[in-house]
């Protein structure tokens, strides 16, 4: 067996590949462009990847091609449509960062909450050093017990918020795009509810056409001018510029992103140009990048590759 792996890079360089070399021949590539996957791939009898474009125009050079491993949840980056016609299975890999992603939901949320930044920098710059008082309190914070916090999405990132937000004494709603109801202890809204009743709303939901753009003007706008904004799911499920307008104009206090509609997020885009960073919060698509969940990863492809040897395919999308 030939297998590919278009972006090693994708788990990091501190995780091994070495492991999925014991079912087949491996060719890692550290990131491969979009315009080289086809030559990459024309010999492959599984490729393994993460954000690179798979459709008809590189799929259909790859004869020997049996199955695809994506290397990540979500796997818009596939025609799947395409694969199940030419019966070729996709794989992706579940669950391998539910604990890290709800973690990092609230890392950026209470940054910005008990604005971290601002009193950080008063120390390090020396002001509270030279202060006559034992505190300072110059910014207002809250505490989230007793707020309602709104979830987007309640799959398994979703509910392990919930659990988190519960403990810190919220009470938690979510809204389900899917349309689904879940068997969970917490209130199913409306859209148009959990935007006007939130005082956090966090995304955990995938990126679909229900989904792109839900977060626009007209979201930002029926927020609560004191409520949060945490997106750790999919950059386009928000309008950025939009989401720019509503934190300059204070229709909402503050936002944290950790995914971008374009990624790596280009120099100038307005997100960049928000000054005050009590009210905005960037972290580089890495919600999910805990040593622990990368390692997953990588373990995860090698039961799926295995798992298709054996004749009992694992973790298929469709």
């Amino acid at each position: 067996m030939k297998i590919v792996v278009l972006e090693a890079d994708s788990v990091g360089r501190d995780v091994s590949w070495e492991p999925l070399g014991e079912y087949g021949e491996v060719s890692l590539y550290d990131a491969t462009p979009q315009e080289l996957v086809a030559e990459r791939i024309q010999d492959a009898d599984i490729v393994v990847p993460n954000k690179c474009i798979l459709n008809e125009s590189n799929l259909a050079g790859a004869k020997n091609l049996k199955m695809i491993c994506e290397a990540a949840t979500g796997y818009n980056n596939i025609d799947v449509d395409y694969c199940r016609e030419h019966q070729i299975p996709v794989s992706n890999v579940k669950a391998y960062s539910t604990d890290v992603v709800a973690q990092h939901t609230f890392a950026l949320l209470l940054s910005l909450y008990e604005k971290l930044d601002y009193y950080t920098t008063y120390v390090e710059d020396g002001d509270y050093s030279a202060s006559a008082s034992f505190s300072h309190v110059a910014r207002q914070f809250h505490e989230l017990a007793g707020k309602c916090y709104g979830i987007i999405g309640m799959g398994n990132i979703g509910r392990k918020v919930a659990q988190i937000a519960t403990a810190f004494g919220c009470k938690v709603i979510y809204y389900s795009p899917s349309g689904n109801t879940y068997d969970v202890p917490y209130q199913r809204v409306e859209f148009e509810d959990l935007l006007a009743w939130s005082d956090v709303i966090s995304i955990h939901t995938p990126l679909t056409e229900r989904t792109k753009g839900l977060m626009n003007k007209d979201a930002f706008a029926r927020m609560k001018r004191t409520a949060m904004l945490i997106n750790v799911a999919r950059g386009p499920i928000v309008v950025e510029a939009d989401l720019v307008r509503a934190i300059e104009d204070c229709e909402i206090a503050a936002a944290g992103l950790d995914v971008f509609e374009t990624e790596p997020l280009p120099i100038q885009s307005p997100l960049r140009q928000v000054n005050n960073r009590d009210r905005l919060i960037l972290t580089p698509h890495v919600a999910w990048g805990s040593i622990e969940a990368r390692t997953r990863v990588v373990e995860d492809i090698c039961k799926s590759v295995k798992a298709y040897l054996d004749g009992e395919p694992r973790s298929l999308v469709y």
